[in-house]
């Protein structure tokens, strides 16, 4: 299956959303299957239905979870449709459930326009059946399109200068994969630090064509819905504005009480370990 996709803050996730009283769990982003696993193997007694919109991440956690046997139930779907997902597989309530909003090694490796040096299609498509791709955006969006999916989803102050530059570019000749996406957007932004200049365009696009935010709002407030009393939420974001959502959604609802008053962070030694955990934030709230 190529490389090994590492769980973030697998132990806290362990330890703040499952229990051995509890009869499921429901991790609605299961990506290579890490963080199941890990949960399975802890709480013998606790069953899981794993959900993952990325028909290449469920193979994956298929074959990584195959020794639990019963005890797991894997389905492909968006966790934006989570209410009806579950009560389509006969489920009206659960124990825990995990959003882990960071993408899979997976998809981080695969040929589809993730990662900066990505050489094949500009593609960034997390379910291959929707139609709009990172190509659509970079090369059809004009130039305001382009500059408000930037700014407004990348937070990047050069959005103006990037989405120019762009335009420019492919008028050209087409932008048709990551690598060259990144040496444009390059041309725009200087790279300063470690972070590569493109992080942020890269960031937003993604957004774009997924919908991200606006499933993120949708799957949260779907399983404040239907988390038993005492269930657990929690959610692995990896930048600001899917952090500020899950805070305001989590501050912002009556039915539940806030586990962790400051976002749970990875230690030193698992960001040199496993340096994609860096930026991820753990918020965990409770059912009342």
């Amino acid at each position: 299956m190529g490389v090994t996709h590492i769980p973030v803050l697998r132990e806290e996730v362990a330890d703040n959303l499952a229990s051995n009283t509890g009869r499921l769990f429901i991790d609605a982003t299961v990506g290579g299957g890490g963080h199941s696993s890990f949960i399975l193997t802890r709480y013998p007694d606790l069953n899981l239905l794993g959900l993952d919109v990325d028909e290449g991440n469920l193979k994956t956690a298929e074959a990584r979870l195959r020794e639990f046997g019963g005890r797991v139930t894997l389905i492909r779907g968006n966790f934006r449709n989570l209410k009806a997902i579950l009560q389509q597989a006969g489920i009206s309530s659960f124990d825990g459930i995990l959003f882990d909003l960071g993408l899979s090694t997976y998809q981080l490796t695969g040929a589809r326009g993730f990662s900066f040096h990505d050489e094949s299609f500009l593609d960034m498509r997390m379910d291959g059946r929707e139609a709009l791709t990172a190509y659509d955006v970079v090369n059809k969006y004009n130039y305001e399109a382009l500059k408000r999916v930037i700014l407004e989803f990348g937070e990047e102050y050069r959005a103006g200068r990037i989405a120019k530059v762009i335009t420019e570019e492919r008028k050209k000749k087409p932008i048709t994969t990551a690598k060259e996406l990144a040496e444009i957007v390059g041309k725009a932004k200087k790279r300063t630090g470690k972070i590569h200049p493109a992080t942020k365009t890269f960031q937003a696009i993604r957004i774009e064509v997924n919908e991200e935010l606006n499933s993120l709002r949708s799957g949260l407030t779907d399983a404040i819905d239907m988390a038993r009393p005492k269930g657990r939420i929690g959610v692995i974001s990896f930048h600001s504005l899917e952090d500020r959502i899950v805070k305001e959604m989590f501050r912002g609802s009556a039915s539940l009480s806030i586990v962790t008053k400051k976002p749970i962070r990875p230690g030193r030694e698992e960001v040199l370990s496993n340096p994609n955990a860096r930026s991820a934030k753990l918020r965990v709230a409770e059912k009342k």
